[in-house]
């Protein structure tokens, strides 16, 4: 094993950033190299991110930041909110998912089909928990970060998922490596390469183990209808059921099968070795054709649900206006609120408390 720095990928990303956004006239050399220094090293972005843009961050560096009540106000809540979404629900839920994965071989595939969704929802309310922290403190600072999720879960095909699940690093790709090759203005063949290539390149920044590879070759292979079928920018601009309570059938078919492919794919980004991730893959399959009735009875970690269904329901209202869900603004109101979710989070802190996922990245 080979020792690397803390947070190294994410700041070779923001040198990177710094070095594309000059050449494309987009930022200017900066004078003064602390701006630069706390650009590529600035501490709530360097182990986890998001990752920032040149032309995005340094400008508010270099400029001078005047303490506001209301940004700070908003830092601490989403400090707490993120805070709450990684310790109350993405560790509840890995009680459960860890000691299916790590060894599936004890489980039914009615439970281990619970512990893929498990861990769907455990790696997304433990990243965008992180990017909500991240982006919280920041703000106590003086300083607005871009934006990493975006309700990825409610995604009607791959090529939305991509726009809502890690922002800053799929952009990064679009801008500095897809778009640079060509995109999809060369032909199909040219876009289908362009594509598999920044996957496999996303895949194996996550990890040189063949998991990452075959996790980034899957999201790729889901791009391929939407590019025959040039419809790979469906969906760009706007939300679900943007004016409706609830999705209609067709949306809702088309969130379900996103999210089934998204969750086929994270098997293998969860498991240690490729011959662990066939091994659960097979176990489901098999165990689903020889053994149907289990799914009439109880299975473990069906407890996952009593975590993820209010974080579907809050999601799905906050997708149209992220205001909906605020605390009122009521200072005392706010103080009881903010008590409340601390005590819960201070509650479920304990020494079954994991180090963010994307810590090892």
């Amino acid at each position: 094993n080979v020792a690397l720095p803390i947070g190294i990928s994410f700041y070779t990303f923001h040198g990177m950033s710094y070095v594309f956004d000059i050449y494309n006239g987009k930022q200017k050399p900066v004078s003064n190299f602390i701006d630069y220094a706390v650009f590529v090293s600035f501490f709530p972005l360097l182990v986890a991110g998001p990752i920032e843009r040149a032309s995005h961050l340094l400008p508010q560096i270099q400029q001078k930041r005047v303490f506001k009540y209301s940004q700070a106000v908003e830092g601490c809540r989403l400090i707490l909110f993120g805070m709450f979404k990684k310790v109350v629900i993405a560790d509840s839920i890995s009680i459960f998912v860890d000691t299916m994965f790590n060894d599936y071989s004890n489980f039914n595939a009615f439970s281990l089909i619970l512990a893929t969704i498990g861990f769907s929802f455990q790696i997304y309310c433990d990243f965008s928990g992180y990017s909500d922290i991240a982006l919280g403190t920041a703000k106590l600072f003086g300083f607005e970060l871009l934006s990493n999720f975006k309700f990825p879960y409610f995604s009607r095909n791959v090529a939305e998922f991509w726009r809502r699940w890690h922002i800053s690093l799929s952009s990064w790709f679009r801008d500095y490596l897809y778009i640079p090759l060509g995109g999809s203005k060369n032909g199909l063949l040219k876009a289908i390469f362009n594509t598999f290539v920044i996957f496999l390149v996303s895949g194996f920044w996550h990890g040189a183990n063949w998991n990452f590879i075959i996790w980034g070759g899957i999201h790729a292979c889901g791009f391929l209808p939407l590019l025959i079928l040039n419809k790979n920018r469906t969906y760009i601009h706007d939300t679900v059921s943007d004016n409706k309570a609830l999705p209609s059938f067709i949306e809702l078919k088309q969130m379900a099968l996103t999210f089934l492919f998204v969750n086929f794919a994270w098997i293998f980004f969860r498991m240690h070795n490729l011959a662990d991730a066939v091994g659960l893959i097979k176990k489901i399959i098999f165990d689903s054709i020889t053994n149907p009735s289990q799914f009439l009875l109880k299975p473990y970690g069906l407890q996952i649900f009593f975590y993820i269904t209010p974080l579907i329901i809050a999601d799905w209202y906050l997708r149209r206006d992220e205001r909906v869900l605020k605390v009122p603004n009521n200072r005392v109101v706010k103080i009881i609120v903010y008590f409340i979710f601390s005590i819960v989070v201070f509650t479920f802190w304990g020494n079954s408390s994991n180090s963010f996922i994307y810590f090892q990245f």
